[in-house]
């Protein structure tokens, strides 16, 4: 099969379309290795730059483009994973997984002027909530592939041995490894409608700047991390505890009386995005026990922000 060839008559190449019909996948699948929507994109452009670098003749001896692809895209993230840490250890703030924005609020359910391209390719599931990529990002690369492929993508292990270059047997106990971590940071599944009304209610005291109605919804070990992105005003450190957390956000209120605060979708979950002068400053994710909340995650880095417009 090749997809070099024009076929007659200006009729689409059926191999090319087969070839870009796997890029929704890569996307989703590089987003979870990775937590980031600019990484991904660049992932699957240089993947399929090594599928168009081969001549007609070695693309035909591929019996699985598909397959050939998703190897590719899975060891350039492995990589990519391999570095990211001394990367961050540079990093201003907190790092947080890039937050993933969607078309609709999550209360009203109407559509809303969100620039969502990236995030239109990704498919919606527990593995791209903000708490779920968090625990993934603490494993190690070999860990989060084997994990993402097996578990999330069904590859067998034999496949992802190839990617990893470990034995199946290996990569079992990698996959069983990264599923310990994930049980043990696992709270108890809440509803999403009540996650909604806890989110919701947050969203009303942080407007009022209501100390005492913040207090009573987080929980009282709760910690909120912000993220940067390298900003020299960057919180350098978690903040901890149910009543810091509230007079640190009265206090932002207090600094920012033009901070509008919106409903929105992030990463599936019912979340919350704040604009100045109808930027998107920052979006913040909830990991919601019960009626308490119990993380909040500020991503503040226009770079993580890009997608997030209106």
């Amino acid at each position: 099969m090749s997809t070099q060839s024009e076929p007659a008559d200006d009729q689409p190449d059926p191999g090319l379309s087969a070839i870009m019909s796997e890029r929704r996948k890569l996307i989703n699948l590089a987003y979870r290795l990775l937590g980031s929507l600019a990484d991904a994109e660049d992932v699957v452009q240089e993947t399929y730059a090594r599928w168009y670098a081969m001549s007609p003749e070695q693309q035909d001896a591929i019996e699985s483009p598909g397959a050939w692809l998703t190897r590719v895209a899975s060891r350039i993230c492995l990589d990519l994973l391999g570095s990211a840490r001394a990367r961050r250890e540079r990093y201003v703030g907190e790092w947080i997984p890039e937050p993933l924005p969607d078309r609709t609020e999550w209360i009203s359910g109407r559509s809303v002027d969100v620039n969502t391209d990236p995030a239109d390719r990704v498919t919606l599931d527990e593995s791209i909530n903000m708490a779920f990529l968090v625990v993934l990002d603490s494993m190690t690369p070999a860990e989060r592939v084997a994990f993402i492929l097996h578990d999330v993508f069904r590859y067998s292990f034999a496949e992802v041995a190839a990617i990893v270059g470990r034995t199946p047997a290996a990569c079992r106990q990698l996959a069983s490894s990264a599923r310990r971590r994930i049980r043990a940071s696992q709270n108890p599944a809440t509803p999403t409608p009540q996650r909604a009304d806890v989110v919701r209610d947050f969203k009303r005291a942080w407007e009022a700047k209501d100390i005492d109605a913040l207090v009573g919804l987080l929980d009282p070990d709760a910690t909120t991390i912000a993220d940067g992105g390298g900003l020299v005003n960057a919180e350098l450190r978690p903040i901890e505890g149910n009543e810091q957390i509230a007079r640190v956000l009265v206090d932002i209120a207090d600094r920012a009386p033009d901070l509008r605060i919106l409903e929105r979708t992030v990463n599936g979950q019912p979340g919350l995005a704040a604009q100045q002068e109808g930027v998107t400053v920052v979006v913040m994710a909830f990991d919601v026990a019960g009626d308490r909340i119990k993380r909040i995650w500020a991503v503040r880095n226009p770079e993580k922000l890009r997608p997030w417009k209106g």
